[in-house]
């Protein structure tokens, strides 16, 4: 049986395309291996939004090449997006495929024109929704969470961000595959569905008549069964009334939603690019945790943007500090050549850069704590995830990580349990 080794680097949807490879590939007859073994192929799903990442990227390239120097090497993803030629250059690697051609990967390899001492570059422009061609699985999933790209593309150009670039403008899965692809899942055994996308609040931009909401709303109406939907990332601009109806009123939508700050000084989210206020952004999250009580908010920050001060960082420690969030994510900013802001004046040190981070790491372990705490006392659903050793955990529908005890192999159901405290930074429950 053939072999194949794969490495996803980057976002949640090329983690999302690595799977729906890894389908194809399982179904054409490969065993899917170890990366550090040595396999017949190869495939590295690349990322470039920083050039720490691009240095990953070509390191993983190495290692595959180093593993098996006969082996078939497929570099994919933004990186093979944006620096095609330069990949295509490394010896060993058989061929570059963009984005657009992601889920052709299995038939490219099947056919046999395997580059040798010129390697076949495959990158079409990245303006059509092929790439959003209906997924459906093979029964040999093991998992309780699956994922569903409803979305690709990006049309924000924040300052900061290559994205635009190497994921083409906004399109949209039809509204029938995604139902179609969630009811196989739930019919498979999977329990979560998340939605995700580049810009999954962008989600039926480019169809009209439809938009986030409606989606949620006809998945709802047309699948029935005992599951949740979670969503992804999405912008505090996207967020509409409609969706917080939802969270309220149907326990198959998750109250949890990430929401991207990035900074919390109105000077720095201008330079940014960023399409809201400090103001805008409080209010909102503060009336989203009032009408959905115990909802999960989690927050991307970014520290040591271009220009970015000891006050403005005041202002992102202070805004953080009064919101009523359930964790944090902390970015170093690193510059992305071919972005505006890789060429702004007053870059930041590096050292000043790791000094917030911790800064705001600390705050954010404060709140993930204070959070949990708050809602000791209360029952909460947790979706079983693993069993070992008479210990199960898993997550809550408003994305609190919980373990408890049972005797039983409880993997895969919905198990209500009484929140009791916080431990090693998980919080506890009784069965």
């Amino acid at each position: 049986m053939k072999t194949v080794a794969f490495h996803t680097l980057g976002c949640k949807v090329n983690q999302v395309e690595t799977e729906q490879i890894k389908d194809e590939l399982i179904s054409n007859g490969y065993q899917v291996i170890d990366f550090s073994q040595p396999a017949d192929l190869y495939i590295i799903n690349t990322c470039t939004v920083t050039h720490v990442s691009d240095r990953k990227s070509r390191a993983v390239i190495r290692r595959a090449l180093k593993n098996n120097p006969e082996a078939t090497v497929v570099v994919t993803g933004c990186m093979a997006e944006l620096e095609a030629e330069k990949i295509a250059e490394m010896k060993g690697v058989n061929y570059v495929v963009g984005n657009r051609d992601k889920h052709r990967i299995a038939q490219i390899i099947d056919s046999g024109n395997k580059g040798n001492k010129d390697t076949l570059i495959i990158r079409e422009p990245i303006d059509s929704r092929e790439s959003l061609a209906p997924v459906f699985c093979h029964n040999h999933h093991e998992r309780t969470r699956a994922f569903v790209k409803i979305q690709d593309g990006c049309q924000s150009f924040c300052t900061y961000c290559i994205v635009p670039y190497t994921r083409g403008p906004v399109r949209s899965k039809e509204p029938e595959d995604v139902v179609q692809e969630i009811k196989q899942l739930v019919n498979l055994g999977y329990r979560e569905v998340v939605l995700t996308g580049i810009h999954t609040g962008q989600y039926g931009r480019s169809m009209p008549g439809w938009s986030l909401d409606r989606l949620l709303e006809k998945i709802l109406e047309s699948v029935p069964g005992d599951y949740r939907i979670r969503l992804s990332s999405i912008e505090l601009g996207e967020i509409s009334d409609r969706l917080i109806e939802l969270m309220q009123n149907e326990s198959r939508l998750c109250r949890h939603l990430h929401i991207p700050l990035q900074s919390g000084s109105d000077a720095v989210l201008r330079r940014m690019r960023r399409h809201y206020s400090r103001e805008e952004y409080r209010s909102r999250v503060l009336e989203i945790a009032g009408l959905v009580p115990g909802i999960g908010l989690v927050a991307d920050v970014m520290v040591g943007f271009p220009g970015e001060t000891e006050g403005d960082f005041d202002f992102t420690v202070e805004l953080i500090q009064n919101l009523p969030l359930l964790d944090l994510h902390v970015f170093k900013y690193s510059p992305r050549p071919g972005t505006p802001a890789a060429s702004f004046p007053e870059q930041v040190e590096q050292k000043i850069k790791a000094e917030r981070s911790k800064v705001l790491l600390d705050i954010a372990r404060q709140k993930h704590k204070a959070f949990i705490e708050g809602l000791i006392g209360q029952n909460l659903t947790v979706l079983v995830e693993e069993c070992h050793s008479g210990k199960c955990n898993g997550f809550s529908d408003n994305y609190i990580n919980i373990e408890f005890s049972s005797p039983h192999d409880m993997c895969g159901l919905f198990v209500e349990v009484v929140l009791e405290g916080v431990y090693r930074n998980r919080a506890v429950a009784s069965f």
